[in-house]
């Protein structure tokens, strides 16, 4: 048997499994870390950035803190594979339990098969780190069968199907764990995300073109821009927008409650989120709060936390044109990607775009009749939102200001959310019956040249006037497709197989306000 002083000099080895996120997606990590004889010192290698960096000193304090010996040799972790950056601070966990592993001071054999993570206070205790649930899923989607994680992060992770997760509050429990059998932490009971209380549509004052537009943009999935004056009822019709939407499918709450996880804005309680998200930047708001930005590899902006969801963009011709302009990949493809010093990183962005704007910038509540702006003035006010912009906005309505009469009367308000709701969730479940085969979920999704081919092409007489503007200029091909697209979401909501030629009306009204 080795003296002691041996056994403190002989090479040793260990390695555990963790997680690390670049953007949306995880990857499995293999920790790995060697003490060798030499001056004592901690080498981190694997492209880590500086919070990363910084775990040696947490990860020491951590383990001396938890009443565990700090190995006096030369220490070099190593995080696999080397070329992918790792970012955070979510690999302090398991590289506290590396080096202990390879000081032999704990067994590593119960972490066969199991990642790690979290991040390490001073003191030994475990804190929830961002992006927990798709890093639970990248594992899952590896092969792993058990996680480790923070407390905080427990209920986030046990959302995912197939896993089983353990969760830990303290350095301590992990190490009596695997020394002494004690039990590690179940994850805590969560109960249902909460229902929607907030706005309704019954509290919408007339405006029956607004609500029919609103109506419309949720059941095919479409954009949509709202111009009128202070007071007509912009702000109110887009928040309630939200309260006429299905609730989420599964595939869609997954991705979208693992965007929120990664930007930090998870509500406590770690819900897989049913409902659809709703963003409402102000109108300072930078390029890269809306798109998403940061130091190192870029965060989720507003687009993307509005995935599955609204993006509600109020006094848009307010906004920057560099802002507005940046939203018009993403109305396209659905996705959003940024470029950095440290890498790429792309995010899903499928929302729908609400634009709400005053006429003018003097913006008289009482509408054109007492407008102060010259004509130059107005057409440069709205000229800030670009055409190429508002030519991927489906439905385009202005609104009236209110009278007296509508305001006050005893049922001025229509009808509630509930009720539109069961129109539109109808209107969605045929739209996905007839599209779903295609892998398309709403009208919106549907490509143009797929409506203008057999079998969904419409009889030429029903399209004739389409066809006619856009010969003479005033229509493009995009804003043709897009009536069509809206045609199919009124027969939908009518319970009409096919749109007749008072859908294409309708819709060519709801795009350009204007009859063909």
């Amino acid at each position: 048997m080795p003296a002691s002083g041996e056994a403190e000099t002989a090479v040793s080895y260990a390695k555990v499994l963790s997680v690390g996120l670049v953007g949306v997606t995880g990857h499995l990590v293999e920790v790995e870390a060697d003490l060798s004889p030499g001056l004592p010192a901690v080498v981190l290698s694997g492209l880590p950035d500086t919070a990363l960096n910084e775990a040696r000193d947490r990860v020491r304090a951590a383990i001396v803190n938890s009443g565990q010996h700090w190995p006096g040799r030369r220490i070099t972790v190593n995080l696999l594979p080397a070329g992918m950056r790792k970012t955070g601070s979510a690999f302090d966990l398991a590289i506290a339990v590396v080096l202990l592993g390879g000081a032999g001071e704990l067994p590593l054999a119960a972490f066969d098969g199991v990642a790690i993570f979290g991040e390490l206070g001073l003191d030994g205790t475990v804190r929830p780190v961002r992006g927990a649930l798709p890093m639970v899923a990248a594992a899952a989607k590896g092969g792993v069968r058990r996680v480790v994680v923070p407390i905080g992060n427990a209920t986030e992770a046990a959302v995912v199907p197939g896993i089983e997760v353990k969760a830990v509050d303290t350095l301590h429990r992990l190490v009596a764990f695997v020394r002494d059998g004690a039990a590690l932490l179940d994850p805590p009971e969560s109960g249902p995300e909460a229902g929607p209380d907030g706005p309704d549509l019954a509290d919408v004052a007339g405006q029956s073109l607004g609500r029919r537009a609103i109506e419309v943009a949720a059941a095919g999935g479409h954009h949509v821009a709202l111009l009128g004056p202070p007071g007509a009822g912009k702000t109110m019709l887009a928040e309630r927008l939200p309260s006429i939407l299905p609730e989420l499918d599964d595939e869609a709450a997954l991705e979208v409650t693992a965007l929120h996880s990664i930007a930090g804005v998870l509500p406590p309680g770690g819900h897989l989120r049913r409902l659809p998200p709703f963003q409402a930047p102000h109108h300072t708001a930078t390029v890269q709060a809306l798109v998403g930005g940061g130091s190192g590899l870029a965060r989720p902006g507003a687009v993307s936390l509005s995935h599955h969801g609204v993006l509600f963009l109020d006094e848009a011709a307010e906004f920057t044109g560099r802002a507005l302009d940046a939203l018009r990949q993403p109305l396209e493809t659905g996705r959003i990607l940024l470029r950095r010093a440290d890498g790429a990183t792309e995010y899903p962005a499928r929302f729908q775009l609400v634009l709400a704007t005053n006429p003018c910038p003097c913006a008289k509540p009482a509408g054109d009749q007492f407008c102060e702006c010259s004509p130059v003035a107005r057409r440069r006010y709205l000229g800030r939102l670009s055409g190429p912009l508002l030519d991927r906005i489906d439905v385009q309505v202005t609104l009236a200001p209110l009278g007296a009469a509508e305001l006050m009367a005893p049922d001025s308000g229509g009808e509630p959310s509930a009720a539109v709701a069961d129109r539109v969730l109808k209107a969605r479940a045929a739209a996905a019956a007839r599209w779903s085969a295609q892998g398309w979920r709403t009208n919106a999704d549907v490509p143009g040249t797929a409506l203008r081919r057999p079998p969904w092409r419409l009889p030429s007489a029903d399209t004739k006037a389409l066809r006619t503007r856009l010969d003479h200029g005033s229509l493009s091909a995009r804003g043709f497709d897009r009536i069509l697209r809206v045609a199919w979401t009124i027969a939908d909501l009518d319970g009409r197989h096919r749109p007749g030629s008072d859908d294409v009306f309708e819709a060519t009204q709801l795009r350009t306000g204007i009859a063909p």
